[in-house]
């Protein structure tokens, strides 16, 4: 017996639900589990996501038994309806749509109406008593299947749409009577035998086997694959497909179609909202090719348009006792699709709608105010990485401000940048350096590309359930839609606003948030993140374990680091502070001096600002931990590469611009970042390390003096064996103490490492016996583990994750198998030695959600990560908690 494909609903009957949405798709399991709670859903069947893998794994072609399986489950869905598939007098139709396990909005393919031949049109006829709505029908399914499923570009069709308009003289295409919509279908058929050398295909099942591969092609397309690699989604998950039974909103004025959510997905306001148009099919709504109707008064807007709630009341308010059931029974916002016909309320889909971080968080904080979820489930609602949208710089309200045009508020924030008007150019521009504002008539699902390189997308059309508007919303990019007063020229590349004329590189700005659209570039200024993302974050920080802190090199970073919540500095680069104009001079000197004398007269010049700088963020960071990196970086990296530098330090030192060319050439290194640094240079130049130490210490006891609470961490980086560390620690233990004494105060202080080699990793437990803690230095020891160097990688390690040879970039998501378990070697045996280690993480992965969730499970203290991180790693922990217990 072949394997169960295909899984009926209708009626009062499912074979589904809610709970089997790897299997079903979340589209299929949702219409099952309507279908339980008494939600109106038209009657018809699911092909599951294992039918779409062994579609794969036959070659591209249906696999053994799903037709049969097809045919029972259509037998079923014709009793139910009480009409037959391809009958030429009641026939029934159908919609084929996709549906995976997670929402993926417009990234696949949808075939409506078929079953529609030159037969069944006529009982279509008959049925409707409305040729035009008939006829109508037919020509969008020609075009939609033609295109879908045989692979003819869009355009090449719809041109004989726009011929047939302008020969009659009108606009819209409701303006085409029956005989006009006839003569079409008649031209598209011609097109489609013209282009693809193939008649059209009559029979019924031909036609649904078609869609059904389509359907499943459609897993793999570019743009699929795009979104799937955005938004961390499995190749080998497959698609749904869903076959059900048509429902008209286009049979008259009687009829609708429309997309609601049962909150506003930009704020999260608790607002029942959405759009519909009268007399439309569902792709119309989303398509921006008529402006769309509000669903009710209080989401009017500026609309002057009647709303649904005002022209047809009883339907919506069956509508909005459907949303309430529908909210509450999946306890979550829901995004629906509706269709009206003659009068009657039917639901083609709900789903977790996409929203905003902020309107995320919003309905989060809501619903545990509802009693709908609790705390847990409300932390575990939100994505970390979101939050970064949050993060990012609004307009300056104080800055001049020339507005241009105004559209829809499609997605919050802002943005500014050059003009460009197709995907791949918004692409390229981006890998050239440029900030991009794509600006389209409307985006389409192969646009993706060039939306996620682009700083923010503009519409001329489309309104908030659009495609751009749900797509920018999900990446969490800003986006102006249905700016009508944009009229784009692709041909001249440029859009016009009224007499005003803008090109491709021309700057502009948007505000998502109002819908505004500005000229030139505005300032922005960083959000002030109070309210419901204070009280969020709050529960956030009930749950987690891990403490996070920030890398962070100036007061000024580490202020910002703390007002996000950051619990100390996990890393402060000294180097950092040597290259402010004011010191590089002294650097260099010491740099080139060819004497200790020398090295330390430079040395005592720098003193002064490096405890300058420490006293800085010391008291940034008032009562909380701060780990001080000693200097790292190979000497070379400050030496001047021009020659004007060249020759002005070789004036200031007094030597020719050869022996200072000498001097440079004799620190060259064929591989630095193996070579001359780190703790290497500390034994090599002790004076070095020594200052650093002392400029540490004394900044410590004079704000010990001043009331401040300090708690210094002095790192040694790059160890690779416990002696270098036993020979420094000695060293800055003898300065230190001195310090304190001179004072005459009292301060706790540490001395620790920096592991990122394998070989400090695996000698973790005679190292630890020095070390009072462990930070992962995570950059290289990825570097070190891999044999990589991640300033070159970049040129073939996309190759590798294209390939499936790397399952992502091992600098951005830590490598678990490889360097993970170095770490959790070098936490184990350090731990061996001195059951107390601090150890913590402070590479670029302290920020990535998946490593910290790795960081949480080894038994970390704590993760460091940049400023603007911070709310992100301390989510990322809280999940990695709530998911242990």
């Amino acid at each position: 017996m072949s394997e169960k494909y295909v899984y009926s609903f209708g009626g009062d009957y499912t074979e589904g639900d809610a709970g089997m949405r790897d299997l079903l798709g979340g589209k299929g399991a949702n219409l099952a589990e309507m279908i339980k709670i008494g939600v109106p859903v038209p009657p018809g069947f699911t092909i599951t996501t294992t039918a779409c893998i062994a579609f794969y794994d036959n070659d591209r072609s249906l696999p053994p038994g799903l037709e049969d399986q097809v045919r029972e489950a259509m037998a079923r869905t014709e009793a139910t309806m009480g009409r037959k598939f391809g009958d030429r007098d009641n026939p029934l139709l159908f919609s084929v749509r996709s549906g995976a396990r997670v929402s993926m909005p417009g990234m696949m393919d949808t075939v409506l109406n078929l079953g529609l031949n030159d037969e069944t049109v006529q009982g279509l006829i008959k049925g409707s008593d409305n040729p035009r709505f008939a006829y109508d029908s037919y020509r969008r399914f020609i075009q939609m299947y033609g295109n879908v499923v045989m692979g003819i570009e869009g355009e090449k069709l719809e041109v004989l749409l726009e011929q047939a308009k302008k020969e009659k003289g009108v606009k819209l295409d409701t303006e085409l009577d029956a005989d006009d919509l006839k003569k079409l279908v008649g031209s598209l058929k011609a097109r489609v035998k013209e282009l693809t050398g193939n008649d059209f295909p009559e029979d019924p099942y031909d036609q649904l086997w078609g869609a059904i591969s389509a359907v499943f092609n459609s897993w793999n397309t570019k743009r699929a694959i795009t979104y799937r690699k955005l938004n961390g989604i499995p190749d080998h998950w497959g698609t749904a497909v869903n076959v059900q039974t048509m429902v008209f909103g286009n049979m008259g004025d009687d009829c609708a179609t429309g997309v609601a959510f049962t909150r506003d997905p930009s704020t999260g306001e608790k607002i029942f909202y959405g759009e519909f148009l009268i007399n439309a099919q569902g792709e119309d709504v989303v398509a921006g090719i008529r402006t769309p109707q509000p669903i009710n008064e209080i989401g009017r807007g500026d609309s002057d348009l009647p709303s649904l709630e005002t022209l047809m009341p009883d339907i919506y308010n069956e509508l909005v006792e459907v949303y309430q059931k529908l909210e509450k029974h999946y306890r979550d916002m829901q995004d629906l699709e509706f269709t009206i016909e003659r009068h009657k309320l039917w639901l083609l889909q709900t789903r977790n709608g996409k929203r905003t971080v902020k309107a995320a968080i919003k309905i989060a904080v809501d619903m545990v105010g509802e009693g709908l979820i609790d705390k847990k489930e409300a932390v575990m609602r939100v994505e970390p990485d979101k939050l970064d949208n949050l993060l990012h710089p609004t307009l300056d309200p104080k800055a001049e401000k020339e507005l241009l045009a105004k559209g829809l508020p499609a997605s919050p924030g802002a943005a500014s940048g050059e003009i460009v008007f197709s995907a791949d150019e918004a692409e390229e521009m981006k890998e050239a350096g440029h900030k991009v504002i794509l600006v389209r008539a409307e985006t389409s699902p192969e646009d993706i590309n060039g939306m996620n390189a682009a700083e923010g997308i503009l519409t001329s059309r489309g309104g908030m359930t659009s495609h751009a508007a749900v797509v920018a919303r999900g990446m969490g990019k800003c986006c102006v839609a249905g700016c009508s007063a944009v009229v784009v020229d692709y041909d001249n590349e440029c859009f016009k606003v009224g007499d005003r004329v803008f090109k491709k590189g021309d700057v502009i700005t948007l505000d998502g948030s109002t819908g505004e659209v500005f000229v030139g570039r505005i300032p922005t200024i960083t959000p002030q993140l109070t309210g419901d993302f204070a009280t969020f974050m709050s529960w956030a920080d009930e749950f987690r374990k891990l403490n996070v802190r920030t890398n962070a090199d100036t007061p000024h970073d580490a202020k910002v680091a703390r007002d996000f919540g950051a619990e100390g500095i996990g890393l402060c680069r000294t180097e950092h502070m040597f290259f402010e104009e004011s010191r590089i001079r002294a650097v260099r000197e010491m740099i080139l001096a060819d004497s200790l004398e020398g090295r330390e007269h430079a040395l005592a010049k720098l003193k002064p600002e490096q405890k300058k700088d420490f006293i800085g963020i010391f008291k940034a960071m008032d009562g909380l931990p701060v780990t001080i990196r000693l200097l790292d970086p190979p000497l070379h990296e400050f030496l001047p590469q021009e020659e004007d530098d060249i020759a002005e330090l070789a004036g200031i030192m007094g030597v020719s611009v050869e022996a200072l060319k000498e001097r440079t050439e004799s620190l060259h290194e064929f591989n630095p970042m193996l070579g001359h640094r780190g703790c290497r240079l500390g034994i090599a130049y002790p004076e070095i390390y020594d200052m650093q130490v002392a400029a540490i210490i004394e900044a410590a006891c004079d704000c010990v003096k001043k009331g401040i609470s300090v708690l210094p961490e002095i790192m040694i980086p790059l160890v690779a064996d416990v002696n270098e560390l036993k020979f420094l620690k000695k060293r800055s233990i003898a300065i230190c103490d001195a310090a304190i004494k001179k004072a005459g105060i009292e301060l706790k202080y540490m001395i620790g490492t920096m592991i990122e080699l394998p070989r400090a990793a695996l000698t973790a437990d005679a190292i630890a016996e020095e070390a009072e803690f462990f930070s992962f230095g995570t950059n290289d020891l990825t570097q070190t583990t891999f044999g990589l160097s991640r300033d070159d990688a970049g040129k073939f390690l996309p190759a590798y994750i294209e390939q499936k040879i790397f399952p992502c970039d091992p600098f951005v998501s830590i490598d678990i198998d490889g360097v993970g378990a170095l770490v959790e070697i070098g936490v184990t045996r350090g731990r061996t030695t001195r059951p107390d280690l601090k150890v913590g993480i402070c590479g670029e992965h302290g920020g990535e959600p998946k490593s910290v969730a790795f960081c949480h499970k080894t038994g970390l203290n704590y993760v460091s990560c940049s400023p603007f991180r911070v709310p992100i790693a301390r989510l990322a922990a809280a999940q990695a908690a709530i998911s242990d217990i």
